[in-house]
């Protein structure tokens, strides 16, 4: 009677963590569509966006969500670090500052390495003195993903304690994968995975021709 009792507690307690793993799953898959669809309409609206229609829209897509590539990182300030010029796919180049470095690992793949960019043209805007740039390139780029690289934002608020976490799978593209005429940063040698990071955004494969606005 007593085992049975026990048995029964042990299943029941492994039942309800399955079951609280599969409700949180769910809850991060709403969130994530969620934040895909306004990434999509922001697109639409801005003015100086190269999608300009609905049907280009239904041409871009994602990884399926995969939490495995939400990875807790540890956050390593950079000190007495210098100004210096990004390079972009226009040929021009923009002051950024290397803010520090995420130390993080993956399934299989060991630790990985990725730095941190703050705009010095952003330091002096509002809405973007908080926000932080992460460039990068990995293995999936000109197969799946986007040749160029793709790009991850986060704000300096999201380090708590010498910690953030990275979520891949809101990597998204520049407008250079949408057309032509943009200043789009280059992620720099540093933040070239040899990796394959299989979540975010996918290559961009438009069905009409598109015609980039000015940045």
């Amino acid at each position: 009677m007593t085992k049975s009792f026990f048995l029964i507690a042990i299943l029941t307690c492994t039942f309800s963590l399955i079951t609280a793993q599969n409700e949180a799953e769910v809850d991060y898959s709403k969130e994530l569509k969620k934040y895909r669809k306004d990434y999509k309409k922001a697109l639409l609206v801005d003015e100086r966006s190269p999608v300009d229609s609905k049907k280009e829209l239904k041409s871009i897509d994602f990884f399926e969500p995969n939490e495995d590539y939400i990875v807790k990182c540890l956050f390593i300030r950079t000190a007495y670090e210098k100004p210096f010029e990004m390079a972009t796919y226009a040929g021009i180049t923009k002051p950024y500052l290397k803010y520090g470095e995420l130390l993080f690992e993956l399934p299989g793949e060991g630790t990985l390495r990725l730095s941190v960019y703050q705009s010095l043209k952003g330091i002096s805007m509002p809405a973007y003195k908080d926000h932080l740039f992460i460039p990068f390139k990995d293995a999936t780029n000109g197969d799946i993903t986007y040749g160029g690289g793709r790009y991850i934002d986060i704000q300096v608020s999201d380090i708590k304690q010498g910690i953030v976490f990275l979520d891949f799978n809101k990597a998204y593209n520049p407008w250079c994968a949408y057309g032509d005429g943009f200043s789009c940063p280059i992620p720099p040698a540093e933040n070239h995975l040899s990796v394959a990071i299989k979540a975010g955004e996918l290559d961009f494969k438009s069905s009409e021709n598109t015609t980039a606005k000015s940045l």
